[in-house]
């Protein structure tokens, strides 16, 4: 019965196709977006703890601190040690006379935590030269289009001059921006001065220590907020649900993909039961149980959504393979969206399935002698 109707059959995987891929899509694109907001806490490695203002509430908000924060949590107990972060919006004038905004990380002068992994061009050890900066390849891209990577080049901030001396890989951002990497101490001479530039303080605990319970020690000690790499990785995440219509956009569309492959597939699968009245009546007759009928429709429906999911998750699986070196779209499946988009898939055929299991239900053995 299922696929006797070769219309009817394709008609409904289409619907339930369409549907997951729709869910699973938008759904991936919206986990990119999210993970574009967490980019640098995930790349600035080297320390288990953030410290920070205590009204700090995403990696971009920085309310910086005085340079005596940092001293004081270098003597809470159980710090290991602690360094300098800076992290500010900068202008970059390039020497044609054009600006671009950047965004500036200045790491510890000795240590160079915070610094990038991974350098393509130059190495880490140049950033003890006069002037030198790192800058990301994306953002070399964008300040010389069309280019090769090479060092040398130059452009000023705050009316002082930068040289590159390396490039590296960095994740791409939400805001877009070029990452500029240089040495703490210079990097505060490339903003405009002000009395407070310390953004953040990176620390890391003593080896036996638990970092949650160092982080509340600094918090009682300093009055600072004193987060684990995970904690604001995910309070930044928590930010931008709350205070953007990001989720919002992407639920609407994620709704509208639920419930257009619900309407089609629902209404399909009422027309192919009604066209096979005969066939369950006949089995009726022939003393089979609504339990057993309803079962034969569950089956039918299984099917169905196995074969659609299949279908849906991988063309979604496809487009993210190919738009994976696209700079303008964003797209991270983890395994949540695939498990997710298949209970979604599991409730929308049962719902699809509900209607046809009630006809059936109420069908009469009769009819298989009428007409």
């Amino acid at each position: 019965m299922l696929i006797g109707n070769r219309g009817k059959y394709l008609g409904i995987v289409f619907g339930v196709t369409f549907a997951t891929l729709l869910i699973g899509q938008q759904a991936s694109i919206f986990c990119g977006l999210m993970s574009l907001t967490t980019s640098q806490i995930r790349d600035i490695q080297g320390a288990s703890i953030w410290v920070m203002d205590a009204n700090v509430q995403f990696i971009d908000d920085v309310k910086p601190l005085s340079d005596t924060a940092l001293y004081r949590v270098r003597g809470v107990e159980g710090v290991r040690w602690a360094v300098p972060l800076y992290k500010g919006i900068s202008r970059a004038r390039l020497p044609d006379g054009n600006f671009q905004q950047t965004i500036l990380i200045g790491v510890d002068d000795a240590s160079l935590v915070g610094a990038p992994r991974e350098m393509i061009v130059g190495s880490l050890a140049d950033l003890g030269q006069p002037e030198s900066i790192i800058i990301d390849e994306r953002g070399f891209n964008q300040l010389w289009p069309d280019e090769p990577l090479t060092l040398g080049k130059t452009f000023e901030m705050n009316d002082k001059r930068a040289v590159v001396v390396g490039v590296c890989k960095a994740s791409r951002t939400f805001q877009t921006f070029p990452i500029v990497y240089t040495r703490y101490s210079r990097a505060i001479r490339y903003v405009p001065p002000q009395r407070q530039v310390l953004s953040f303080i990176l620390a890391e605990p003593q080896p036996e220590a638990d970092p949650r319970a160092v982080c509340v020690a600094i918090q009682q000690t300093t009055r600072l907020r004193a987060l684990t790499r995970d904690e604001f990785y995910w309070q930044t995440i928590d930010y931008y649900l709350r205070k953007t219509g990001i989720p919002v956009n992407f639920g609407i569309t994620v709704a509208l993909g639920f419930l257009v492959g619900a309407a089609i597939s629902g209404q399909t699968f009422y027309l192919f039961t009604i066209e096979n009245l005969h066939q369950f009546g006949t089995l009726k007759a022939l003393g089979a149980s609504d339990g057993k009928i309803v079962k034969m429709i569950l089956t039918q429906a299984a099917v169905i959504a196995a074969i659609g999911y299949s279908l849906g998750i991988g063309f979604a699986a496809l487009f993210g393979f190919a738009v994976r070196d696209a700079e303008r779209l964003a797209f991270f499946m983890p395994w949540q969206v695939p498990a997710l988009t298949a209970v979604a898939v599991c409730l929308m055929v049962v719902l699809a399935s509900l209607l046809s299991i009630r006809r059936v239900l109420v069908l009469e053995p009769a009819v298989v002698f009428r007409g």
